[in-house]
């Protein structure tokens, strides 16, 4: 896929994310995650005291796959050094944004106030590496 074709293809709809962090025991985690793509950012939400939350504070880097499960099978899978924020202005207006992306505009203010409460991060991957197939089962 192109830089274009790839953005598009992360941007509509639902699909979610396989966010991959690393534990600090080197075990990898992977959990699904709802998320927004921002200028070259991918942006999302995740409590702190998770084990993404925890493994993101100390590494500091993360990897995303989206994905369409059906055929032809096409995905995209990002990498690289992430920011947190935990700006409780800043988290409430992405957890409404990508609320709204996820369960519709008319419910995203509640999902805004559920996820904006202290104790929750606001992550941004900026990828380094991208790794884009489109129909890999043609």
């Amino acid at each position: 896929m192109t830089r274009e074709q790839w953005r598009e293809f992360v941007a509509v709809g639902t699909r979610t994310g396989k966010l991959a962090t690393v534990r600090a025991d080197g075990r990898p985690h992977v959990a699904p995650i709802w998320f927004v793509l921002d200028g070259e950012d991918i942006v999302f939400n995740t409590g702190a005291a998770t084990v993404k939350g925890r493994a993101l504070r100390r590494s500091g880097t993360a990897a995303l796959c989206v994905d369409d499960e059906r055929a032809p099978f096409s995905f995209v899978t990002l990498s690289g050094p992430v920011r947190l924020s935990e700006d409780l202005g800043e988290v409430a207006l992405w957890a409404t944004r990508i609320a709204a992306r996820y369960m519709g505009a008319e419910r995203a203010a509640a999902y805004g106030q559920r996820n904006g409460v202290p104790g929750e991060l606001l992550v941004r991957l900026t990828p380094t590496s991208v790794v884009a197939q489109r129909d890999i089962a043609e």
